[in-house]
């Protein structure tokens, strides 16, 4: 299940363990991104890249855009 969420929650799930996945190209990823978070273009959203997630933790997809 999907949903929006603000930063106070992100923090707050991102202390108990959350997983943090970047959706932008490895180029921009490798720019800048949150402290902990995996790349996972969004290309490659498929079940054989998503596998090497903990199905047990939540999973926090987000896309930096500094521009």
């Amino acid at each position: 299940m999907s949903r929006l969420i603000d930063r106070g929650q992100v923090q707050e799930l991102a202390a108990k363990r959350a997983q943090l996945v970047e959706v932008l190209p490895a180029e921009e990823y490798a720019e800048d991104h949150l402290p902990g978070a995996i790349n996972l273009p969004l290309r490659h959203v498929d079940p054989e890249h998503v596998a090497g997630l903990d199905p047990e933790r939540a999973v926090i997809v987000y896309c930096w855009d500094s521009a």
